[in-house]
């Protein structure tokens, strides 16, 4: 069976992106790991509790057929920590199916993995589209964008959606 590793904030990611997206996956006949900064509890924005598998910094990304970041008002940090970053990188350097969806494509940005990509995201009055842009991403303001292997999604709406369609990508 094919593993996605889903990637969530241990405080403040957003549970019902990473419902819609676990539902969309698993509906596709994926396994689903979730991991974050430290594996252990990790707590939603309203209120659920996730237990991540593994750390960011113990991941090996040929363990996985493809990896999704799930947003949230935690994910912000996610765009400055280092083990993200490189996850990301690894993940396209593999060729592997990468997803962002609400605020975490701004993680994708930062990592220069959307450099001349078209793209999309959960936009606060230009700010996070601005972020996109900023690293030479195209926004589109679509609810799902695929560009190649990468899978952008801009929020709770899109969530299921989101998951079914990094299923569906073929690297």
């Amino acid at each position: 069976m094919s593993k996605v590793l889903v990637i969530i904030a241990q405080e403040g990611y957003q549970d019902k992106e990473l419902e819609g997206t676990r539902k969309g996956l698993l509906s596709a006949g994926f396994d689903i790991v979730l991991a974050s900064r430290e594996a252990g509890d990790c707590r939603g924005k309203f209120g659920g509790k996730e237990k991540a598998a593994l750390a960011l910094r113990d991941v090996e990304v040929g363990d996985y057929d493809r990896v999704a970041f799930i947003g949230g008002p935690g994910a912000a940090s996610l765009a400055s920590d280092p083990d993200a970053l490189h996850l990301a990188q690894e993940t396209v350097r593999a060729g592997k199916p990468l997803g962002a969806i609400c605020i975490a494509p701004t993680i994708l940005a930062k990592a220069h993995v959307l450099e001349g990509r078209r793209a999309t995201v959960w936009d606060s009055a230009g700010e996070q589209a601005g972020i996109l842009e900023q690293y030479g991403a195209e926004y589109t303001g679509e609810l799902v964008t695929v560009d190649g292997i990468v899978v952008t999604a801009n929020g709770p709406d899109a969530a299921e959606e989101f998951g079914k369609t990094i299923a569906s990508i073929r690297p």
